[in-house]
């Protein structure tokens, strides 16, 4: 079925909270996708390119190197996103508006992250450049929470595969646009107000077409501070199985931060790459393809044999050792295997992992601030990724022993989902 823009399930009533059961179509789940897409645009052309250079740029008579300016300012808007993600979409489960509990979430939040980019644009030094980024991980994290809880909100369980395989092909495709709107803006003021733009205009199909599932006032709980706060610990003794799956989603994530986050040090000062903000491009596209061949299939077969731990698995395995070659094989000719290779790996991991999530979700009024909580997996590794990376590459044996650990740590985290028991 193509899904239209008034579709049975957004009239409003108890069905935002009942379990879907009504296949989405290609309409809908495009336009979820580009909105997605248009998020980590915003998130990714910052990451990959532009602070990095203003990193560079700002380092000379701060008393910190580059690598240690940036690993603090993306540490700070981790932070950030670490609270951002989980107490937005616990807002969203909460908000009764007209048009629904996550498009208007949607709404604010690309419009914030647009003028966020644009601070981030004007920085004239390491303080305000810190402000934008915490900024942009503040309000992209609000349209982000909103984003991933429409998932379950909308679609079956044995679709979530393949919807969260084009959820994967968006990402990718925001990273590797991310990172090519930087690099050809001219220039990181150019780069940063494209990236606005995209991130604004690519939600406006989904919100403008598709209505929100809106919930009555009456299945809303009586607002309470201390059980506001205290909603947010779910506790592994309860849920054991969102623990691990927590757990999983952490290691991997981390396992890739650590690759990614100093790509562009490691080109220009291991590898001697000539231009190496066009070697983070190559790189980037060349992981792209490998992801986008993989990250629908990896969803629909999961769909349809009814399993998710196998494809975890040997995602995890697959990108562990795609990541130790990066430490055995440091040459440019290795790194596009890597990046091939790794791509591979996390496009079954990025679809597959995300419909075990949804699978293990307790509760269907707390579906979004329970996803932000699991997406702290996510951004958790941001934070730890810098702490973790800067010595090492400083002072404990530099980007090979990064490497290393990278792969060790992603390795566990593939074997680790063997321990969730409710999921296939």
């Amino acid at each position: 079925m193509t899904a239209t823009s008034r579709d049975p399930a957004a009239t409003p009533g108890p069905d935002a909270l009942a379990e879907p059961v009504e296949r989405v179509g290609r309409g809908w789940t495009s336009a979820l996708s580009l909105a997605n897409g248009a998020i980590w645009v915003g998130w990714y052309g910052p990451l990959q390119i532009l602070l990095a250079s203003q990193a560079e740029d700002f380092a000379p008579g701060t008393g910190m190197s580059k690598e240690t300016m940036l690993a603090w300012v993306t540490g700070a808007g981790a932070l950030v996103s670490l609270v951002a993600n989980p107490v937005f979409g616990a807002l969203s489960d909460r908000t009764t508006s007209r048009r629904g509990r996550r498009t208007p979430w949607i709404v604010a939040g690309a419009a914030g992250g647009a003028l966020a980019l644009l601070l981030l644009a004007g920085a004239g030094g390491v303080w305000t450049m810190a402000l934008g980024w915490c900024l942009v991980q503040l309000t992209l994290n609000a349209a982000f929470a909103a984003v991933t809880a429409a998932v379950p909100d909308r679609v079956p369980r044995l679709q979530r595969g393949s919807v969260g395989g084009w959820l994967g092909v968006a990402q990718i495709l925001g990273v590797v646009g991310g990172t090519g709107l930087a690099t050809a803006a001219g220039g990181i003021g150019g780069g940063y107000a494209a990236c606005a733009v995209f991130t604004l205009v690519g939600v406006l199909p989904y919100v403008l077409r598709y209505e929100d599932l809106r919930l009555p006032e009456a299945a809303r709980t009586p607002w309470s501070w201390r059980a506001f706060v205290t909603s947010f610990w779910l506790s592994p003794r309860r849920h054991p199985d969102l623990g691990w799956a927590w757990l999983t989603r952490f290691l991997i994530n981390l396992s890739n931060a650590l690759v990614l986050l100093y790509l562009l040090y490691y080109l220009r000062d291991r590898l001697h790459y000539d231009d190496p903000d066009k070697g983070v491009l190559i790189l980037t596209a060349v992981n792209g393809v490998t992801l986008l061949a993989t990250v629908v299939v990896g969803g629909v077969w999961s769909d349809r044999i009814g399993r998710r731990k196998p494809f975890v698995i040997w995602s995890g395995v697959l990108m562990a050792l795609a990541t130790a070659a990066l430490a055995g094989w440091q040459t440019w000719p290795g790194a596009i295997v890597a990046a091939a290779i790794l791509g591979i790996g996390f496009g079954v991991f990025t679809s597959v992992d995300f419909a075990l999530m949804t699978d293990v979700l307790p509760k269907a009024l707390d579906r979004g601030k329970d996803l932000g909580v699991i997406n702290v997996a996510n951004a958790l590794p941001q934070v730890a990724a810098p702490a973790l990376a800067a010595p090492i590459v400083n002072h404990l044996g530099g980007y090979r022993v990064l490497y290393l650990v990278s792969a060790v740590i992603g390795l566990a985290g593939a074997l680790l989902v063997r321990r969730i028991r409710g999921v296939d």
